[in-house]
């Protein structure tokens, strides 16, 4: 038996194929990993307030629609996005996603998600010591973008 770890659709596919099987999400297992995140010059967040509040007020509204909308109306979006993978293959990654609660209501940075992905960082390597939350997480924007 081989261990891996794989990303979507490279998962699923291999459990169609039946060259794998998914045994456990790092997401689920872990808490909210901050994947994906968007940083920017301290100057120029104080000079373009408004396009840094409409940036994080369209992502927001993306987020708002994947968890106002059914997996398979996501998948059917999304689909132009990810155009060898099938709408059933789409799907069911969706369907799992929304199971396992992948997504957050909110783009709010929490420092809990901060420390849990300095703590990987630290464990692999990639980063020597913990910086602290305050130097370089802003919420200002999200929090207005999840209030409106």
């Amino acid at each position: 038996m081989q261990l891996s770890v794989e990303f979507e659709p490279h998962a699923t596919l291999l459990e169609q194929k039946g060259d794998g099987y998914v045994v456990a999400s790092l997401g689920e297992d872990s808490g909210y990993v901050p994947y994906t995140s968007f940083s920017a010059k301290k100057s120029y967040i104080e000079n373009n307030p408004k396009t840094i509040q409409a940036f994080t007020d369209a992502l927001q509204k993306g987020m708002d629609y994947v968890n106002e909308h059914t997996p398979e109306e996501i998948a059917k979006v999304i689909a132009p996005q990810f155009e060898e993978t099938d709408l059933e293959t789409l799907t069911k990654i969706v369907e799992r996603y929304h199971a396992q609660d992948t997504w957050k209501s909110d783009l709010i940075f929490a420092e809990e998600s901060f420390d849990l992905l300095q703590n990987i960082l630290i464990e692999f390597k990639v980063l020597g010591e913990k910086v602290p939350y305050a130097d370089l997480v802003n919420t200002e924007f999200a929090t207005k973008a999840a209030q409106k």
